[in-house]
């Protein structure tokens, strides 16, 4: 119970970001709060969790492009998914990004590890495929606009592209507990130059507010969490609980936030999440039906008592 407590914790906090970007109303640029969140969270956590035998695992020849492209996509799902959520509102745009994940993430294991699409991936694929598309009809809401859908898109695939590169990193050597803080604090470095292409609003209070539980809260503490539970849990039940983010995310973005997504967008949300939900229940193990008793040939009469 204290891993699923953990890892659920840490999906509320991650369904947060939205809504807060949102409620803050800082008028911060989303890319340069991007960087602000990555630059603060990545600092944390390697503060608190990377260990010098850890960063030298990173080095290996095998590892570095690895952590190379989770950098990039790290960045690329941090700017991109700051920017739905500003063009689409929170609900939409939690619901594309991660409503697009299972999808890229089925396909990258596929091409990088070999892994089996199952039936349960190419239901929830088809699922995204059309809830996207009823997103981009027009009528579907005066958030849902082409720009903030693709952005949600791109950030789906870069998170689902970075948990194929995770798992190949891990598979070849490479330190988990430090590399994810790294590609994080990385990520913001490679971001950080658009801090002085738009420094509006950074240095007011609300933005300092928002950044710290951006950086702090969702990302330094969520992390901690998350890690601390996921070992402990198998992948099905985690992506259970992970379903929590998108729910959070759309409750706090109806409920605090008042969007109103029209009745066509509101359709194409809830097709995602079910796609979401068919790719991360756990599989049901049918019971092998027991066979027939052994034959056993009959005791030679010499043997008998």
């Amino acid at each position: 119970m204290g891993a699923v407590a953990s890892v659920l914790v840490a999906a509320v906090l991650w369904g947060t970001v939205g809504p807060a970007q949102l409620w803050a109303n800082t008028g911060v640029h989303p890319v340069a709060l991007g960087a602000c969140r990555m630059l603060l969270g990545g600092l944390a956590l390697s503060l608190l969790t990377v260990r010098p035998a850890g960063l030298r695992t990173l080095r290996r020849p095998g590892v570095r492009g690895w952590l190379g492209l989770s950098v990039l996509v790290t960045a690329a799902f941090q700017v991109c998914f700051l920017q739905a959520v500003e063009r689409c509102g929170a609900a939409l745009a939690t619901a594309v990004a991660f409503g697009t994940v299972p999808v890229v993430g089925g396909l990258s294991a596929r091409v990088l590890s070999g892994e089996r699409l199952t039936p349960r991936w190419l239901a929830g694929t088809a699922c995204a495929v059309l809830g996207i598309a009823l997103l981009l009809l027009p009528g579907s809401g005066a958030t849902a606009d082409l720009p903030g859908v693709l952005f949600g898109v791109v950030a789906g695939a870069s998170f689902g592209v970075y948990i194929a590169a995770t798992k190949e990193l891990g598979a070849r050597g490479g330190d988990l507990g430090a590399a994810a803080p790294v590609s994080v604090l990385c990520a913001g470095l490679l971001v950080s130059p658009y801090l002085l292409v738009a420094p509006e609003g950074l240095a007011a209070v609300r933005s300092a507010a928002l950044i710290g539980w951006l950086g702090l809260g969702t990302t330094a503490l969520g992390y901690l969490l998350f890690t601390r539970g996921v070992g402990r849990l198998s992948a099905a039940t985690t992506g259970t609980l992970s379903l929590t983010e998108p729910l959070v995310a759309t409750v706090l973005g109806v409920a605090v936030l008042g969007e109103r997504p029209g009745p066509s967008a509101a359709a194409g949300a809830a097709l995602l999440l079910l796609g979401l939900v068919l790719v991360s229940l756990p599989e049901r193990r049918l019971r092998p039906s027991p066979g027939p008793a052994p034959h056993t040939e009959p005791e030679p009469a010499s043997r008998r008592p």
